[in-house]
């Protein structure tokens, strides 16, 4: 029982350290940005239909070099926009997150970055690049 539970453990922490802490909230974002004075990196993403959308997540941000970079300058706020019924986001997330798009996607592009500073202002905007996350992450840091 005992050797069950400290694998558990140690499971739970090799996740927890795994895990990019994404946001879903502007003005917490905002907060967290302000008070730790790092640029927002917003990402409008279709998680379950979008191919650039996913090729982003698979090759830039579940990178281990992008994730401890993005610790240190960036928080982290995601707007998904699932298709499927079984990845419905709740209806008060998904009107947060229709509120972003009209305010920072006004074309609806997918995958859509927008590099924000503390108070919500457009630093720069990109999309999917087929280049390293090293490449992404001066690209981010350029705006």
């Amino acid at each position: 029982m005992l050797k069950q539970s400290f694998l558990l453990l140690l499971l739970f922490f090799a996740v927890a350290v795994n895990a990019q802490n994404w946001q879903t909230d502007i003005d917490e974002a905002k907060a967290m940005a302000s008070a730790e004075n790092k640029k927002i990196v917003l990402v409008f993403q279709g998680s379950d239909w979008c191919a650039p959308c996913i090729k982003l997540e698979r090759e830039i941000w579940s990178s281990d070099e992008f994730k401890k970079y993005a610790e240190k300058h960036f928080v982290m706020l995601k707007a998904d926009f699932p298709r499927r019924k079984k990845n419905q986001l709740s209806e008060e997330q998904q009107k947060k997150n229709n509120k972003l798009a009209e305010k920072y996607n006004l074309h609806g592009y997918f995958p859509f970055v927008v590099v924000l500073d503390k108070d919500g202002n457009i630093l720069g905007t990109t999309g999917y690049k087929k280049m390293s996350p090293e490449e992404y992450i001066k690209l981010l840091s350029s705006f």
